[in-house]
């Protein structure tokens, strides 16, 4: 997340000096062409420096849940959680249930997330066929790995493939050695008791690039559209713990 802020931290001064490249602007202690340009350079420089910044690797030792046992070793990840005032089966159901319109500007942050493309054939197909969102997600572009009710599911899709190859996902990809240029997303929602008569739902994206290429290349894509993917995924948790409180 902070690499991410300090790109688009960038971007902005960026987009600020190329606009005082036309007209100085001296409330920003711009006043000047020249010093206008140096920032531009500057920025632009930097948010190139922190797309390219080598990502850490993270491992599990111990698992303690099934999306441990699929990405015990992974380089990108996000995790986001919210209490929920319904029992765990009905937070599990609420997560299968969902549909695109009960999550809050949903459309347009995929849009936004996908640099304003049209998603991909299948998932315009299956969206067609099936309304909640974890059934168009494993009729597309996902696969289930882990279908474990009332505390986890997981599901997983490749989002980085070798130069010129593109198959269909199987788990079994998940469950062996590749070649290298792959970049492999899996993605859980657990679901825990609170202690109070509610659950605790989460939701952890782990990626592993199984190449140093393929890492640089998701690192850029990743730093760009982290926030995007965030908010998707805080806007999907609160739509289950809407759903799962009208339906408990």
């Amino acid at each position: 997340m902070l690499l991410s802020t300090l790109v688009y931290l960038r971007l902005l001064i960026a987009v600020v000096g190329l606009i005082s490249l036309v007209k100085p602007m001296r409330v920003v202690r711009l006043p000047t062409r020249a010093r206008a340009f140096i920032v531009t350079i500057s920025a632009l420089a930097l948010v190139a420096a922190l797309l390219l910044l080598p990502s850490r690797q993270h491992h599990i030792d111990q698992p303690v849940m099934h999306l441990d046992q699929f990405t015990p070793v992974w380089q990108f990840s996000e995790y986001h959680a919210l209490d929920v005032p319904a029992p765990p089966a009905a937070v599990f159901e609420a997560i299968k249930r969902v549909r695109p319109d009960e999550v809050f500007l949903f459309q347009t942050l995929i849009r936004i997330r996908n640099c304003g493309k049209l998603p991909p054939a299948n998932v315009v197909e299956a969206s067609k066929r099936f309304e909640s969102l974890i059934d168009i997600a494993t009729h597309s572009t996902f696969v289930c790995l882990a279908d474990d009710p009332p505390r986890e599911l997981v599901v997983g899709t490749v989002v980085g493939w070798p130069s010129g190859r593109q198959e269909p996902i199987t788990t079994e990809m998940f469950q062996k050695p590749l070649p290298p240029g792959f970049a492999l997303a899996t993605m859980n929602y657990l679901v825990r008791p609170n202690g109070r008569g509610g659950s605790v739902v989460s939701t952890e994206t782990r990626v592993f690039a199984n190449s140093p290429s393929a890492r640089r290349r998701f690192a850029v894509y990743w730093r760009v559209i982290y926030p995007g993917s965030a908010t998707i995924r805080r806007m999907f948790l609160r739509a289950v713990g809407r759903h799962a409180a009208n339906n408990k």
